[in-house]
């Protein structure tokens, strides 16, 4: 997203022009009271945010009514540079209930540099995640349910056209970060929905050294669901157009959509 106060005008006419139902947003960077909250409602759709300040930042928009809405997750921890010092929690993820399926916007911590405070921050909350969700598939109230938003993590070499990623000692693609990505999937019981169908592209492109341009890439941004959601998955997309619009983000839109049965007569895909 790289700031909603900006780009909320390209993120609603996307949301319209592929008649998107559920939106998970990340890397808002505002307070809740300063999320442009009138136009989302203007344009249709019910909104759940969390935002501390001006970094970071969750939220999701729906066209049906959000419920259960929680900030955060259980157990979800927090930082400090300082060992001895309190951890801060930071505004990092966002669930809701949404017409039978329980979702979650995740913005997971860059880790800024392997052997940084961060970077041992970063494994800690993506291992936290997948127990947190671990924990709500064993539940028997359990919906079925989706993760997905920006996990900083490119899972294996073909994600990653941007040879400096491949530098030694650089974030995003070290082997403690993917066998952590690896330990949230299996231990919260989910799978990538968006992979199979579409098994190459990237989702991220850096600013500078036209990138972009170049196709140097990344691919770090994932929708992954329970075993309902991989069964009901009906079409799947990177919306890798969205790069070259007049001031985008740096990051593109994934989508899936998901049959569902709302009532006996209604049986349509939702889009995420």
């Amino acid at each position: 997203m790289n700031s909603i106060r900006t780009r909320y005008p390209l993120v609603i006419d996307f949301l319209h022009r592929n008649d998107i139902d559920v939106l998970l947003m990340q890397e808002t960077k505002c307070r809740d009271e300063q999320f442009p909250l009138e136009a989302f409602a203007t344009a249709g759709y019910d909104l759940a945010h969390f935002g501390l300040n001006q970094w970071n930042g969750v939220g999701i928009a729906s066209r049906f009514p959000l419920k259960d809405i929680e900030q955060g997750f259980h157990g979800m921890p927090g930082f400090s540079k300082d060992p001895a010092a309190e951890e801060a929690l930071e505004a990092r993820s966002i669930s809701a209930t949404v017409e039978g399926y329980r979702v979650c916007s995740v913005y997971v911590p860059n880790g800024r540099g392997v052997g940084d405070p961060h970077f041992t921050y970063k494994l800690k909350w993506l291992r936290a995640l997948g127990v947190a969700f671990g924990d709500y598939f064993a539940s028997p109230e359990a919906l079925p349910y989706l993760v997905g938003g920006d996990f900083n993590v490119a899972p294996v070499d073909s994600d990653v056209g941007d040879p400096w990623f491949l530098q030694p000692g650089t974030t995003h693609t070290s082997v403690p970060e993917r066998e952590a990505l690896e330990h949230f999937s299996a231990t919260a019981k989910v799978a990538d929905l968006v992979r199979p169908l579409v098994p190459e592209g990237y989702t991220f492109w850096d600013y500078k050294q036209g990138k972009f341009a170049r196709d140097q890439g990344l691919r770090i941004d994932f929708l992954y669901g329970s075993v309902e959601c991989v069964e009901r998955l009906g079409g799947a997309k990177i919306h890798r157009e969205e790069r070259s619009l007049e001031s985008p983000s740096d990051h593109v839109p994934l989508s899936v959509e998901l049959h569902t049965t709302l009532d006996e007569d209604d049986d349509r895909p939702m889009v995420f």
